[in-house]
């Protein structure tokens, strides 16, 4: 039977919401959900009509705030609205501390540390701090980098659901970057599974000859992944089983990125 709440509305609430804040509090739900939203769960939790609900999704779509996810049916956010999460986690105040924790474990463990985000083709690196060793690779503030192949990109396949995560592997072939590449579909799902249980993810040369990398979550309040913290180096310098070492001071300083974005104070 179908829910009479999917058409009607509270006259109530809808009054109480200013139509300049529609559009703002719609976007901010689809935000805090965290996953791809149907009109009618919209329409539950804001206790707008439905005509209202398909109105703010057809601007927020055409504007590209919101996009259709893989069934057609449900939004998720478009490109504005990621740029828009990327350019307010670069606030300055924000920055500052970050790049402070981010210079801090570089330091400590002597090697590269990168931030990236989730984009829709792959991982975007927001901030990273060099080594100071001669020898280093060189991957620069703003590149994208594939998520099967690489440590940040794995990390963040592996928090996705089931479903979505077959969606997306299964939607174009896994292109080998070098010979240690996963490609199969199955076997990388069964590497994922192992990166949920270890709580990291690792990179064995698998996006570029000669180098290793390990990463770690950040997570928001409500333990959904915000971004990763990973560190790489050259295999001539340091083995993927010496970048393992570096788990402890990763997660202390992930955590501590993760409060800037979690408590206000």
């Amino acid at each position: 039977m179908p829910d009479p709440t999917l058409d009607n509305a509270s006259p109530e609430k809808e009054a109480q919401i200013p139509t300049n804040l529609r559009l703002l509090l719609l976007l901010e739900e689809v935000a805090r959900l965290g996953t791809a939203v149907k009109p009618g769960q919209l329409i539950g939790t804001m206790g707008l009509p439905k005509p209202t609900i398909h109105r703010l999704l057809q601007t927020a779509e055409a504007e590209g705030f919101l996009q259709r996810d893989l069934d057609g049916r449900s939004y998720g956010p478009g490109p504005r609205l990621r740029a828009l999460a990327v350019h307010t986690m670069s606030s300055e105040h924000l920055r500052t501390a970050r790049l402070a924790i981010l210079k801090a474990v570089a330091e400590e463990i002597g090697e590269t540390c990168n931030l990236a985000t989730p984009d829709r083709e792959g991982m975007t690196y927001l901030d990273r701090v060099e080594t100071k060793w001669p020898l280093r690779i060189q991957l620069p503030i703003g590149t994208q980098v594939p998520f099967h192949c690489t440590a940040s990109g794995k990390m963040y396949l592996s928090t996705l659901r089931p479903a979505t995560l077959r969606g997306v592997l299964s939607a174009r072939p896994l292109e080998r970057q070098t010979g240690r590449t996963i490609t199969d579909p199955d076997a990388l799902i069964d590497e994922l599974a192992r990166t949920r249980a270890q709580g990291y993810s690792t990179d064995d040369e698998e996006f570029m000859n000669g180098m290793a990398a390990i990463a770690v979550p950040i997570l928001d309040g409500q333990n959904r992944l915000l971004a990763t913290l990973s560190a790489h180096a050259p295999v001539q310098r340091r083995t993927l089983d010496d970048i393992k070492a570096f788990l402890s001071p990763l997660k202390t300083a992930a955590h501590k990125m993760a409060k800037l974005h979690t408590d206000p104070t």
